[in-house]
């Protein structure tokens, strides 16, 4: 397994996480003491406030920035790009969704948008990587 597939893994498990993370408020209690809804659990979750709310948003920009950093592989291998770069490309990307995510649930948001950017930088530079 290269860097790269690793990473890719990491970046489909990390919007689990944030679920995780966002739906730990309500682990161990009753559904009627506030505790998860699994039957209406996007209702459950859009009355989560603070940290785990963001936590949640965290979610949802992860599974928005998956498809671009798959994408942005799956180019690079069709030109059959230098794997370090590849690798490089990817861990550069994972570490700034993981920096992203530990903005978000800070409420960074000045920080956490200058650390998208460089995420997105990442896939896009996988575009073009030889």
């Amino acid at each position: 397994m290269t860097i790269a597939q690793l990473c890719l893994l990491v970046a489909c498990v990390l919007p689990i996480v944030c679920a995780g993370l966002a739906k730990s408020k309500g682990f161990g209690k009753r559904r009627r003491d506030g505790g998860f809804d699994n039957h209406a659990p996007r209702e459950w979750l859009a009355r989560l406030q603070g940290w785990q709310a963001r936590a949640n948003a965290a979610q949802a920009n992860s599974w928005e920035a998956l498809p671009v950093f798959i994408a942005g592989l799956v180019v690079a291998h069709q030109h059959q790009a230098a794997q370090a770069s590849v690798d490089a490309l990817a861990a550069g990307f994972i570490a700034a969704r993981l920096a992203f995510i530990g903005l978000y649930l800070a409420d960074q948001a000045w920080l956490r948008s200058v650390v998208w950017v460089a995420g997105l930088a990442a896939c896009v530079a996988l575009f073009f990587v030889r």
